[in-house]
């Protein structure tokens, strides 16, 4: 074809420009008319190229100084051209001529050049339309990026705490790089690797430094990459993936997004799901077939484990399952810390109070909150970024932006006051409830205001009296309203939620109840098409409603607590409130100040929570809050450690009742066991 094109521009140029060079500016003649000027002796010389014919005139022949005419032969004429030049030579006309170069292939080219247009044009609207499908001779290549560079732009160096993890995945980095250390022993290298673990929790950049790192070919592709609009096409791409592995042997491939292609077999409700498992079929033949693949790793990726194939899991496939968690409080530090390198940070960020402060942040979050604050600083003015500018970001990221055009009326501001004082001081008089951060009544998100918790450490195991003091926390709202305003609001709705979900898992899910018992249906598997469509729940209607009256007892029971210690501490809670509504936002030690400054010393006994140490960024300097009806112990996005759910885990040897006592749920009335 691209002959086809060169012919065409050829002929092209020889049609616009073929002859030219010997064109001449004069007179356009009919054979008569040159006859004419001939026997008149005007003619001084005449050139003959094929039928045209070129002619000078004698000097001083044409009054208007023309020198030059052209006329052409008749057909006829042409066959009996010796008379025409008898004829010149007879009147002194000088004879000259030039060969025809285009002969037969110039007579021919008004009929070729129209063809090769046409031709061409087809050709151009075929080799679109291939392009758009991907092109059929190429559409059953895999679509793998190879990758051999020499000066890894990811190193393990990039990738902050997930020690575990690391030395899992170095082990093979080091096989491919000397694989005699292993052999002597007898070691074969692992076929493959799945990282499994929660969105963001940096699986990818993992697979990227194992490409910076290895020193052999890494082809990287997505799973979703091999299904195509063609039956077959996957499977082929299969093919072609670990054909070009094998020949770049020893070497990696990656298949990010694994679960699209790897899901359990026969659990498909649409008709495409036989190419699917087409697919799957033929990468579970290349892994671990008849011919095997020699020489070749393959790690994969995805965030759920639960839908993946058995056959793929198994050892001599996916020989390894490496779980990459949630970072701990010291792998969020240094999370931080990596990606604060270069940026102007100001002297009063502390990495660590963040990283407290961020519990459930994967190691995306982290790096997109430390870019918020960056735009943040930049946004107003300021030369480096500051602890308030992580602080806002953080806010942002949990409940929202700051509603800065929603003033509140003097009545609202007080509402809200008085619910977010109630969760403070709920907190401040339950020992085990984490320490009280701040305290805001400052528009934000969905929020009207927000009482913020910060930990002292990271838990791993919650008691029953801990989660009894962070559902008082969660409660605590709605019972300073019906003390102070005498009557509920719609601000303690999401409060009663998250609290309502709390109770239940107390109740159904850890069997922390004596009214209950000591059961857990707490796993809730996600729901995969084709395989839980018609499951239902694992316990009965009477159970159900059991748990449905347990929780409410305990709602209700520590909602009348609350109200009742209230009720005492009634002087305190207004101080803080006043102090809300002129300050807007308070610390939490600023906030146990106020209730202790307006309680006697036997009713400041009761106080027996505490204020967080750290600083906060400033109270109304531009500052803004988490928000109200949000759980006010915990971060929006924080997942309990333990639970799959958002709920929290299960006591450690806690009391197998709700305790009684000061600061504490009296004992729940007996209730008869569900039928």
């Amino acid at each position: 074809m691209r002959l086809i094109a060169v012919i065409g521009a050829v002929l092209l140029v020889s049609i616009l420009f073929g002859g030219l060079g010997t064109v001449q500016s004069g007179d356009e003649l009919t054979y008569s008319e040159f006859r004419e000027q001939v026997e008149s002796g005007s003619v001084e010389s005449v050139v003959f190229t094929g039928q045209s014919i070129d002619g000078t005139y004698v000097e001083g022949a044409r009054e208007d100084d023309t020198t030059a005419f052209r006329s052409f032969l008749p057909i006829s004429t042409v066959v009996g051209l010796g008379e025409v030049e008898t004829f010149l030579r007879d009147n002194g006309v000088t004879i000259e001529a030039e060969s025809d170069t285009g002969g037969i292939f110039g007579l021919l080219l008004p009929l070729l050049f129209p063809l090769l247009l046409f031709v061409g044009f087809f050709w151009f609207i075929n080799r679109q339309a291939r392009g758009q499908m991907g092109g059929l001779g190429q559409i059953g290549k895999s679509t793998g990026k190879i990758h051999k560079t020499d000066q890894p732009q990811t190193t393990f160096d990039d990738i902050a705490g997930y020690k575990e993890v690391k030395e899992e995945i170095q082990e093979v980095v080091q096989f491919l790089r000397d694989p005699s250390r292993f052999r002597q022993a007898g070691a074969e290298v692992p076929k493959g690797m799945l990282m499994v673990g929660p969105p963001g929790t940096g699986k990818t950049l993992l697979a990227k430094a194992v490409a910076g790192e290895a020193g052999v070919p890494f082809i990287s592709v997505t799973g979703s990459d091999f299904m195509e609009m063609f039956v077959g096409v996957g499977a082929s791409r299969v093919r072609d993936l670990f054909k070009t592995a094998r020949e770049n042997a020893p070497s990696i491939i990656f298949i990010d997004e694994l679960d699209s292609i790897g899901r359990k077999r026969g659990a498909g409700l649409g008709g495409g799901h036989d190419e699917r498992e087409q697919t799957l079929n033929q990468l579970l033949g290349e892994i671990d077939g008849f011919e095997g693949s020699t020489g070749v790793v393959i790690m994969g990726a995805t965030n759920r484990p639960d839908v993946l194939d058995p056959a793929l899991t198994r050892p001599g496939r996916f020989d390894r399952q490496i779980v990459v968690p949630l970072p701990t409080l010291e792998e969020r530090d240094q999370i931080l810390r990596i990606h604060m390198r270069g940026k102007p940070i100001g002297a009063d960020v502390d990495p660590n109070t963040i990283a407290r402060g961020t519990p459930g942040m994967a190691g995306a979050d982290l790096k997109n909150l430390v870019n918020e604050a960056a735009l943040i600083a930049v946004r107003e003015n300021s030369p480096e970024i500051r602890m308030q500018d992580f602080e806002r970001a953080r806010e942002r990221q949990t409940i929202g932006r700051e509603r800065s055009t929603l003033q509140l009326g003097e009545k609202e501001k007080e509402s809200v006051a008085y619910h977010e004082g109630g969760h403070a001081l709920a907190a401040f008089i339950e020992e085990e409830a984490d320490p009280v951060y701040k305290v805001t009544v400052l528009p934000v998100g969905m929020a009207l205001g927000v009482t913020t918790q910060l930990p002292v450490d990271e838990r791993h195991i919650h008691t029953l009296s801990y989660l009894i003091a962070k559902l008082r926390v969660m409660l605590g709202g709605r019972a300073a309203e019906l003390v102070a305003l005498g009557q509920p609001t719609t601000g303690a709705s999401n409060d009663l939620l998250q609290a309502t979900k709390l109770a239940r898992a107390i109740v159904r899910d850890f069997g922390m109840t004596e009214a209950v018992g000591p059961v857990g249906y707490g796993e809730d598997r996600p729901v995969f098409l084709g395989e839980e469509l018609g499951r239902g729940h694992a316990y009965s209607d009477n159970f159900a409603e059991a748990v449905d009256v347990e929780a409410h007892r305990i709602l209700s029971t520590n909602l009348e607590y609350l109200v009742e210690q209230f009720e005492g501490l009634r002087p305190g809670l207004d101080r803080m409130a006043e102090l809300l509504v002129e300050k807007e936002a308070i610390s939490g030690e600023e906030a146990l100040a106020a209730v202790r400054s307006g309680l006697s010393a036997d009713k400041q006994a009761l106080l027996v929570g505490k204020a967080s140490k750290v600083k906060t960024a400033g109270s109304n300097n531009g500052h803004v809050p988490v928000g109200s009806g949000v759980p006010v112990n915990e971060p929006v996005r924080e997942p309990l450690p333990g639970g799959q759910n958002g709920r929290p885990p299960v006591g450690n040897g806690g009391p197998a009742r709700v305790p009684s006592g000061p600061g504490s749920t009296p004992p729940p009335p007996p209730m008869p066991p569900p039928r």
